[in-house]
């Protein structure tokens, strides 16, 4: 049997692929046509949703009787390059320069994904198919809307009898070097809109009139100013951004009827929706609202829901691959924003562990070839102590 390719190998044939969300873009093709050949039964259902774009996914298995199903999950849609001049080398080139692949999607996280296709094509071809199952659940949409994929997928691989054990996601994880660490949980995210409705005027007669900017201000100040928790054991600290200020008002010399402020909320384990949107009322009710004025606040739907994984066994034994391959011990964390770990959640244990992720989205993404290689080998490591091979 020929040797499988290297994780730089598929690196620079995913990057060669123009996959910005939310078109496919040659890679999941690439994908399917590297892992049929070693066994691999591969699917690619696409899904549609109201008001958004069709997506295609990816789900691939190779199965070697009873046994537990890990998963490594991921995606191959990118962001879009912005202004290609003003980077150093193609972005969709996959091009090599002093030790560093450069390319569109090389950390966040195409690199991931060849990892671990990387690994998991060695594997087979070294033992053959496991005692459980490898499958792959990589999306178009994870940079975008996220509606019709990873969340669709799970469900439908579920409906076909699906079971999994446990998930590795590949995004980058690490801040500054590979082993930093290993990310075992994500606070929730929830966002919402703050409006002040008064009465509109003229700004030479504001008796007359009802102003809201002045009171969604006040407001905004003051619940921005609250400290909503001091962290927790595994979580960092709640933290509440108003991110924009919204009037709509193109006359000077109008008083506006209305004003809004949207905001998003990062909560730990001590919150959910339930209690994000009382804290907000709370701080409301503490401005008071003076005659003449009313507040309205709107719930978006949730972006993610607060969880941490406890599953000992496959964080110590991912722990320890990381710890034989660079010789770190790396730190298990919750810090940074959401990823499709948050679908996942919910049918399986889930970890995440990729990269440095440092021009992740920025011109000039790029990462090391050694920490490349080092995360196959990582990967491979961990299958090697997840399904025992035969000796």
């Amino acid at each position: 049997m020929p040797q499988p390719p290297t994780a730089l190998e598929i690196t620079q044939k995913l990057i060669q692929c123009p996959s910005v969300t939310p078109l496919e873009g040659g890679a999941l093709s690439y994908l399917e046509s590297l892992l049929s050949p070693s066994g691999f039964e591969v699917a690619r259902p696409v899904f549609s949703d109201t008001d958004t774009p069709d997506i295609e996914n990816f789900f691939a298995k190779i199965s070697g009787g009873e046994g537990p199903h890990l998963s490594f999950a991921g995606h191959t849609d990118v962001v879009p390059t912005g202004d290609e001049s003003l980077w150093s080398l193609p972005p969709f080139s996959g091009e090599i320069k002093e030790g560093m692949i450069y390319g569109r999607g090389t950390a966040d996280m195409k690199g991931g994904v060849a990892a671990f296709a990387a690994a998991a094509l060695r594997y087979v071809a070294e033992y053959g198919a496991p005692k459980g199952t490898i499958s792959f659940l990589i999306t178009g949409d994870e940079e975008g809307p996220a509606i019709n994929g990873t969340i669709k997928l799970l469900k439908w691989a579920a409906d076909r009898g699906e079971k999994f054990s446990a998930s590795i996601v590949g995004e980058p994880t690490n801040p500054n070097e590979l082993g930093d660490a290993i990310k075992v949980g994500r606070r929730g995210s929830q966002s919402g809109r703050l409006t002040i409705k008064g009465k509109q005027g003229h700004v030479a007669y504001p008796h007359l009139a009802y102003n809201p900017v002045p009171l969604l201000a006040k407001i905004v100040a003051h619940i921005n100013y609250k400290i909503m928790d001091e962290g927790t054991k595994f979580f960092q600290p709640t933290n509440l951004e108003f991110v924009t200020f919204d009037v709509g008002n193109p006359a000077a010399n109008v008083i506006p009827a209305s004003a809004s402020a949207r905001f998003n909320c990062r909560y730990n384990d001590l919150w959910n929706k339930d209690k994000v949107e009382a804290f907000v009322r709370q701080g409301i009710e503490e401005c008071g609202l003076p005659e003449g004025f009313e507040a309205e606040l709107s719930m978006e739907r949730d972006v993610s829901q607060v969880f941490l994984t406890k599953a000992e066994n496959l964080i110590s034994s991912f722990s320890a691959a990381v710890t034989k391959v660079t010789g770190k011990q790396p730190e298990l964390s919750t810090g940074g924003g959401t990823s499709d770990a948050r679908f996942i959640k919910d049918y399986c244990p889930v970890i995440e562990f990729g990269l440095v992720g440092q021009t992740m989205h920025q011109i000039d993404e790029r990462i090391a070839v050694e920490d490349l290689e080092k995360l196959a080998e990582i990967y491979y490591q961990f299958l090697l102590s997840y399904f025992p091979p035969n000796k």
